[in-house]
């Protein structure tokens, strides 16, 4: 028994979990190209944050690069589900290098958004993380205008050449209450701030914190499968610990720890957005084995698929 002297019983797992529509779109765009294209096929940056996925993909031939200067011209480049930024495109044309556009449509949103408030001569300030790849692309989308502010404090004291022109758009895997706030915090310092018609915080990241939300009521602790890298994945884990719930973060089952489930005797289970289902299959078939109950928790019904991206020279 990997777990002796634990009291876990019953394992709840949140649903939605894993997976959401850009990733598996992001994932399956390489795949594709490297079932119909000559090898080796690079990828800008990492396509989504999960070193599972990522080592699955190079063993078949993908080759990850964090900037395209390591691209041979002429070859063919798979950009992340996280977008980059216009720069980028043009690096890729003066290469002679073949895209395969693997943003997911949601950021691809977000970029139309600052672009348009830029067109108009707004300020854009851009709720996110300093670092994240996506807020790299998105701040790069109209250099010079867009401000990155990463909680209500800098919500609070951010200033602009024009207050009565301002616009906010927020990257897409934040946490939504602590958006929220944010959001809030702009709206009283710039009345007439404009904002989306629909939010920018993705339907899956949204589900998933609501789905944790509702695993806090009916479990002693909770288990968040992701990647520390992950944005998404972080949310979750700040989303129990908010709500009283000890929470922990890891890569798989062979990070999670007894001491994690002391006093343990009913376990609730998500991943990210980033984490394909066999990590939870697996933490799920130890348990079981060891006389533990299985239930779902439901929220959501995701239905949503996006087509793949074609290769654009």
């Amino acid at each position: 028994m990997p777990f002796p002297g634990t009291v876990v019983k019953k394992l709840v797992l949140a649903e939605p979990r894993g997976f959401c529509a850009g990733v598996e779109r992001a994932v399956e765009a390489v795949r594709q190209a490297l079932r119909t294209y000559e090898r080796p096929l690079y990828v800008r940056h990492q396509i989504v944050h999960n070193r599972f996925v990522l080592e699955g993909l190079e063993a078949e031939g993908a080759i990850f690069v964090n900037d395209l200067e390591q691209v041979p011209p002429g070859r063919r480049v798979v950009f992340s589900a996280h977008g980059v930024p216009p720069s980028e495109w043009e690096d890729a044309q003066r290469r002679n290098l073949t895209v395969i556009d693997a943003t997911c449509p949601l950021v691809n949103k977000v970029h139309l958004e600052v672009k348009r408030y830029a067109a108009e001569g707004r300020t854009v300030i851009l709720i996110g993380h300093s670092g994240h790849e996506e807020v790299k692309g998105t701040l790069g989308v109209a250099p010079g205008q867009v401000l990155l502010v990463e909680n209500v404090e800098q919500a609070r004291t951010i200033t602009v050449s024009d207050p009565e022109k301002v616009a906010a758009t927020t990257q897409t895997t934040l946490s939504v209450d602590d958006t929220r706030e944010i959001m809030e915090a702009l709206k009283q310092r710039f009345p007439n701030l404009v904002t989306p018609k629909t939010d920018d915080i993705c339907y899956a990241t949204q589900n998933r914190q609501n789905a944790v939300k509702e695993l806090v009521e009916v479990s002693d602790a909770i288990l968040v499968v992701g990647s520390k890298q992950s944005s998404n994945a972080n949310r979750l884990v700040e989303v129990a610990r908010s709500r009283g719930a000890p929470a922990y973060l890891i890569d798989s089952l062979a990070d999670l720890r007894p001491q994690m489930l002391d006093g343990v005797a009913t376990l609730g289970v998500t991943a990210s957005a980033s984490s394909p289902e066999w990590l939870v299959a697996e933490i799920v078939d130890t348990f079981k084995a060891q006389g533990a109950t299985i239930e779902l928790l439901s929220v959501a019904k995701e239905r949503i698929h996006f087509s793949l991206p074609t290769a654009a020279s």
